[in-house]
């Protein structure tokens, strides 16, 4: 699997990706390589004993980065994106930049974590939403209904009736 989660809000992506890995490990047992940029996954092998951590061997030689092409076990020491940067052609006073703003994202981000990798996540299932009277009349309704004896038309009249009852009033 590569990347789960990009192209989504960094939380959101972080969140799919964490989840999906562990069910991956713990419910389907399927042996998966897991390609990511999120370093917080590689602490997946202290809460799931199934998973690994291995990378890509890179070295830095002053402000030139040598890809390795040799798998080395463990997680990744550092993150080359602003490297890779460069050798797009991205001007370097952007990557400069960059690199300001991630020490700060960085710095931000130690204050954030928890004491000890082996905390326990612990997630409360979000309230159920009140439901009204007339939502539950609604339900009550549709429990009851054989849709195999309605016409599309009274199954089109039935849904915009429905729909209009359970609508909150304004």
């Amino acid at each position: 699997m590569d990347e789960v989660g990009r192209g989504t809000s960094t939380f959101d992506g972080l969140s799919l990706a964490w989840a999906a890995a562990r069910h991956i490990a713990q419910r389907i047992g399927a042996f998966t390589l897991f390609a990511t940029h999120y370093f917080e996954l590689t602490s997946l092998p202290e809460e799931v004993p199934a998973c690994r951590n291995v990378h890509l061997d890179a070295t830095e030689h002053g402000r030139e980065l040598i890809f390795l092409h040799s798998v080395k076990p463990g997680p990744a020491s550092q993150s080359y994106g602003l490297h890779v940067a460069e050798l797009a052609g991205v001007p370097r006073d952007v990557v400069d930049r960059a690199r300001e703003y991630l020490r700060r994202l960085e710095k931000h981000q130690q204050a954030l974590l928890p004491a000890s990798p082996q905390t326990e996540l612990r997630f409360e299932p979000a309230p159920a939403p009140k439901t009204t009277p007339e939502q539950l009349r609604v339900l009550e309704r549709l429990v009851a209904l054989d849709a195999d004896a309605l016409t599309p038309r009274a199954a089109l009249d039935l849904l915009y009736e429905l729909v209009a009852a359970a609508k909150p009033p304004q």
